[in-house]
């Protein structure tokens, strides 16, 4: 088989990116696969290059609807009809139909949630799998164990589907990642193509205050000096939806984004970005996985990260087409409390998990009281299947403990001395192959290297509803 020809045919592309041929020749050859490739490097040919040749469905597992419905959509325009997202928007008589025609479909997106209920279990069981897809598949270790435990049993579903090969595409992992993908998918001897995540065209910034104040006057100033199109990263909803407001008012376009808005206005948003009628995004972390804008310019943290892997894994929307783009991360005094709060306020407290226990199958009632919330309920309703309560408690602290862990290196990048590149390499378990003359705050940044705003570059927007209507939908 000659895969350059097929990559020709199916994208126009006359070559492989790196990694991109020794993961599909894997796949190809058989062999489950863990591939890490950097934000834009074409991590999904990986599967849908050898959907041409492998001869029955691929079932991918995704994260977020809205990446669901992006990469469906990719597929429908490059020609692909057999293809379907499952999720909970679907109208009844949408769901039967596919129920009832699933194995005529060749990509099928499904969430972890979805995917180890019953009734999909046993639908999925008469159809024939070529391959599992765990795309973006860091969040078995990020989200797994703090909201979403759903994650930890995908390898649940694999006895049902005749255990086909499994893909597990991520753009960061470290070694403990790595190895928790492996044991949560159940993969034994899997192939892993590591590739050096560093992007050189990625300007690490750092900006220090006395007070938070202090970092709305540098908002402000910034939005007004630099173009974008840009991220701000708030920690929670409520400052998005604050700095979104900010911007407004000094005449940048700009919008909030947040898990708590309705899936319309969140789409409705993304759109508006990606169509370049809005600057800049001010958005907590729900924000950015499968957005696919090769522009952005510039990344802000507003707040502290919660791990380098997240950080990483935001930053690196920025700069896909390979121009400068800088990744500003502001602190203020006293900014490390509200990253205590953020880290450790997920997981299940002791009492709650012994509150759970206490009640057995009726403690879903102890949601209503406000005595356990719904997210440690999800956490310890499955490890409860796994664990006696002392063993449920334990594996609490062993998570708060490595959450420590995850906040004592964001504290150690804000206070280093050194280079930012090399020290955030070095937490993905590589080296730095070299740096760019732009490099970090700590090597000396030329701020030259990006575009400055000018009226000449100013772009008008429609601000009134009908107007944007009429932009997105036109007659």
């Amino acid at each position: 088989m000659n895969l350059d020809e097929l990559l020709y045919n199916t994208y126009g592309f006359s070559s492989f990116r790196p990694g991109q041929r020794e993961i599909i020749e894997r796949v190809l050859a058989g062999e489950d696969v863990i591939a890490l490739l950097p934000t834009g490097m074409g991590k999904s040919i990986c599967y849908q290059l050898p959907a041409k040749v492998l001869p029955d469905s691929i079932l991918i597992v995704s994260p977020l609807l809205s990446l669901m419905q992006d990469q469906v959509a990719q597929l429908k325009k490059m020609g692909e009809k057999s293809v379907v997202a499952i999720n909970s928007f679907l109208k009844p008589e949408d769901k039967e139909r596919i129920w009832s025609t699933l194995s005529s479909y060749k990509f099928i997106f499904i969430s972890p949630e979805m995917l180890v209920q019953p009734f999909v279990k046993q639908k999925l069981k008469q159809i024939r799998i070529s391959l599992l897809v765990a795309d973006e598949a860091h969040c078995i270790s990020q989200w797994g164990f703090d909201f979403r435990p759903d994650y930890l049993r995908i390898s649940e579903i694999l006895p049902h589907l005749n255990f086909p090969q499994v893909l597990a595409l991520t753009a960061t992992a470290t070694d403990k990642v790595t190895e928790e993908i492996k044991k949560y998918l159940a993969l034994s001897e899997p192939y892993v193509y590591s590739h050096p995540m560093d992007r050189k065209n990625i300007v690490y910034d750092i900006k220090k205050f006395e007070e938070s104040r202090d970092k709305i006057e540098f908002i402000k100033e910034f939005v007004q000096k630099y173009n974008g199109p840009g991220i701000i990263y708030a920690g929670t909803r409520k400052k998005s939806q604050e700095l979104s407001m900010l911007l407004t008012e000094l005449g940048v376009s700009a919008a909030f984004y947040h898990g708590g808005m309705e899936h319309q206005d969140r789409v409705f948003v993304q759109q508006q970005f990606q169509n370049g009628e809005l600057q800049w995004i001010c958005s907590t972390n729900a924000f950015g996985m499968g957005v696919h804008i090769p522009n952005i310019r510039h990344v802000i943290h507003y707040q502290l990260p919660t791990s380098i892997e997240g950080y990483v894994q935001e930053v690196g929307r920025a700069g896909r087409d390979g121009q400068p783009s800088l990744a500003t991360l502001l602190y203020a005094q006293g900014d490390e409390a509200l990253l205590d709060s953020l880290v450790m306020d997920d997981l299940p407290t002791q009492h709650e998990i012994e509150a759970v226990y206490r009640h057995g199958a009726g403690a879903l009632h102890l949601i209503d009281q406000g005595i356990v919330r719904e997210t440690a309920m999800r956490v310890i309703s499955y490890w409860m299947t796994q664990l006696p309560v002392e063993g449920v408690i334990k594996q609490m602290e062993l998570l708060r403990s490595g959450k420590r862990q995850q906040v004592l290196k964001i504290r150690e990048l804000i206070g280093l001395q050194g280079c930012l590149r090399s020290f955030i390499v070095q937490c993905f378990d590589q080296q730095l192959g070299g740096k760019p003359d732009n490099c970090c705050i700590n090597d000396g940044i030329d701020y030259d290297a990006f575009e400055v705003f000018s009226p000449s570059t100013e772009k008008h927007f429609p601000l009134q509803w009908q107007e944007r209507l009429s932009v997105i939908l036109p007659i």
